[in-house]
């Protein structure tokens, strides 16, 4: 049948209409994304989409993807956004087949969603809505050139299939060129692994480690005690690793303070680093989970920074927040004379890994991480707690998170067949800001046992701890308990890690033969 302005409709078979339709969502988010390079990265149509995702994922259901998935939860997330997006572009095409109209405005209607969601993005400025507003102009050019012809050519040969497949070949190349034409043009833009390459760290005097050899060099499967950056855990809400380097990287201390501060990375290296080795935890870290870590931190003491600013006394909050928007709320009292809070630059030696907060980040020990250890940090805003609210707490959790007492069984492991006798049982134990004073270990139902523990390097790192059991034939329960240095002891409470962190002692069931 003929159409207006003369074309006439294609009506390919179900499955090519729905991948002519997917071709051209694909062109929507490829185009996006290439225009969003020159704009924001942050503002591509698949990453607003996936942050507003990330933003409105229920507590549980966050909760089950970090268990699940772990590190891999941003991954299992844009895999399912995909799916999910196959599956629309589909119907999109199945109605394009009959209606394509409509087809074409419900195309553009997501783009109008899409280009709201980006203006709701925190460091959204109006040109967020430019690469959803030419993406999904540009798709819906692909999804017409798909199913209509020229009247004239369908009248001499018919819409042809081989024209179709053609067409169709020709929109996901386009898409596929799109998106690798915006990672090319975003890493020249922002050059960060040669930004990095480049830092040469700032000189300080090392701390001594441990004059003792650590145990994970003697127990095999033992945690180590300094984490590689590569095997350290990663939980934040960013779907894409923000693109900062150390020229374009600015701080702003500000709010209640005597003096406004702002500062270029080139005038953070002026002052004096210092260099600390804290363990990190994650609030969603479970009962013997592995959301914690310990790293030699180097960087610039926030304490001195805010002194510059003169804070406020009446200041009980520091709202930092990330480049991409994320923010966190630390209690003042947790940063002001306290000499391990810092602006990292460095984590074992190295420049910051940039899922790790390049250029710079926030370590303030014996908090969770999600109020103290914001990443890719460029605003300090000292305020109240009953003025303000950051990302999470504004979702619920706790407003001040101290770390609780936690210990771990990392060997034998679960389920493990051992041979009767000697059998070495080790782990870690950490309660940052308290220090670890005793770890004790219970077979069944049997008296607590002291272990042994690896030597304290402060209160701020965990420690290892190793106990030599006999084993005797059967199934056997293990479990361990710790005790801070104030002398509290590890509770048997379950609870999970909403709204302040998980309580429990960690257990492990083992065979002996």
């Amino acid at each position: 049948m003929a159409r207006p302005f003369g074309f006439t409709h294609r009506h390919p078979g179900r499955l090519a209409a729905s991948a002519a339709a997917a071709a051209a969502a694909a062109l929507v988010l490829g185009v996006g994304h290439l225009v969003a390079v020159f704009i924001d990265p942050v503002s591509s149509p698949f990453f607003v989409l996936g942050a507003t995702v990330v933003d409105h994922t229920p507590k549980w259901l966050k909760d089950s993807a970090i268990r699940w998935f772990g590190a891999n939860d941003k991954l299992a997330l844009a895999i399912t956004m995909a799916a999910v997006m196959a599956v629309a572009a589909a119907m999109i095409g199945l109605l394009a087949r009959r209606h394509l109209a409509s087809a074409a405005g419900l195309l553009g209607a997501l783009g109008v969603v899409v280009a709201g969601a980006a203006l709701l993005r925190p460091t959204a400025t109006p040109l967020f809505v430019v690469p959803a507003v030419i993406g999904s102009s540009v798709g819906i050019a692909a999804l017409c050139a798909l199913f209509l012809v020229p009247a004239e050519s369908g009248r001499q040969a018919g819409p042809t299939r081989r024209g179709f497949l053609l067409a169709l070949t020709g929109v996901a190349a386009a898409a596929v060129a799109a998106g690798a034409a915006g990672r090319f043009v975003g890493a020249r833009l922002r050059d960060i692994a040669g930004d990095r390459a480049a830092f040469v760290l700032p000189r300080v005097t090392a701390p001594a480690l441990p004059v003792t050899p650590e145990m994970d060099r003697v127990v095999p499967g033992l945690t180590r005690f300094i984490t590689p950056a590569a095997n350290f855990y990663r939980v934040d809400t960013a779907l894409q690793l923000p693109s900062l380097t150390r020229a374009q990287w600015r701080l702003r201390i500000h709010g209640m303070v005597e003096r406004e501060i702002r500062l270029d990375f080139d005038e953070l290296s002026a002052r004096r680093a210092v260099e600390s080795l804290i363990t990190l935890t994650c609030v969603s870290n479970e009962v013997g989970g592995d959301l914690a870590g310990n790293a030699l931190w180097t960087g610039y003491r926030l304490s001195d920074l805010l002194a510059e600013a003169g804070p406020s006394p009446e200041a009980d909050m520091i709202l930092s927040r990330s480049v991409d928007g994320f923010t966190a709320s630390t209690p003042t009292a947790a940063v002001l004379g306290n000499p391990d809070a810092l602006l990292a630059v460095a984590m074992n030696g190295e420049p910051l890994p940039v899922a790790h907060g390049y250029p710079a980040r926030m370590i303030v020990p014996g908090l969770y991480g999600y109020v103290s250890a914001t990443k890719w940090v460029v605003d300090l805003e000292l305020t109240r707690f009953d003025r303000a609210q950051a990302y999470w707490t504004e979702r619920g959790w706790a407003t001040r998170a101290p770390i609780k007492t936690s210990s771990r069984i990392d060997v034998p492991a679960a389920f493990a067949e051992l041979n009767a006798g000697p059998v070495t049982v080790a782990g870690v134990a950490w309660a940052q800001g308290r220090g670890i004073d005793a770890v004790e270990i219970q077979v069944d139902d049997g008296p607590w046992q002291p272990a042994t523990l690896a030597a304290a390097y402060s209160l701020d790192t965990w420690r290892q701890w190793t106990w030599t059991w006999d084993a005797s034939p059967g199934t056997h329960a293990l479990r361990v308990r710790a005790v801070d240095a104030t002398g509290s002891v590890q509770t048997d409470a379950r609870t999970t890690p909403f709204p302040d962190g998980a309580t429990g002692r960690h257990s492990r069931v083992v065979m002996v033969r």
